[in-house]
C-alpha cells in the first residue's frame, strides 16, 4: 500500500497533518504530521508529500541499527522504536524529508500508513490523498 497525493484537489488546509499528528502524539498539531504539506512559491496550489514506502527506500540502506523494516502486511516501511539508536541518518537521507525527530528528541519517527488505514487520507475533504496497493504504482 502506498498513498497517492493529487495535488490538484489538494486545498492546504492541513486536516491531513491534523489527524496524522493526533494518531502519533495525541494532540492537534500540523507541524507534528508526518507528511507535508508544500505550497507553490505562489501560493495558488499545495502538495501534499507523504511517504511514498520506497520499493529501494535510502532510510532503511542507511540505518546502522537496523531499526527500518518493511511490514509485510501492509508494505509500509516503519522505524521500531526500541531499535531507533536516534542517529537521524534516516532523516538525512530521506529524499522527501518525511522523517522527524519525536518530540522529547531521542528517536525518529515516520509515516507506518496507521497499520493499513491511514488518518490522514480518511481526514482529507477533497480526496487530495488516496490509499492504493503497490500495484497501482506501476499504472
Amino acid at each position: 500500500m502506498f498513498i497517492k497525493a493529487n495535488f490538484d484537489l489538494c486545498t492546504g488546509c492541513r486536516l491531513c497533518q491534523l489527524a496524522c499528528s493526533e494518531r502519533n502524539f495525541h494532540g492537534f498539531n500540523p507541524r507534528l504530521g508526518l507528511l507535508k504539506i508544500s505550497p507553490s512559491p505562489d501560493h495558488l496550489c499545495h502538495f501534499p508529500v507523504p511517504c511514498s514506502h520506497c520499493r529501494n527506500p535510502f532510510c532503511m540502506n542507511v540505518c546502522p541499527a537496523g531499526a527500518i523494516n518493511r511490514d509485510e502486511s501492509t508494505g509500509a516501511v516503519r522505524i521500531d522504536a526500541e531499535s531507533c539508536i536516534g542517529c537521524g541518518l534516516c532523516a538525512k537521507y530521506c529524499p522527501l524529508g518525511v522523517i522527524i525527530r519525536e518530540p522529547e528528541g531521542k528517536k525518529f519517527i515516520k509515516c507506518d500508513l496507521c497499520g493499513g488505514e491511514p488518518k490522514c487520507v480518511t481526514a482529507c475533504p477533497t480526496g487530495a490523498l488516496e490509499l492504493l496497493n503497490a500495484g497501482a504504482q506501476d499504472e
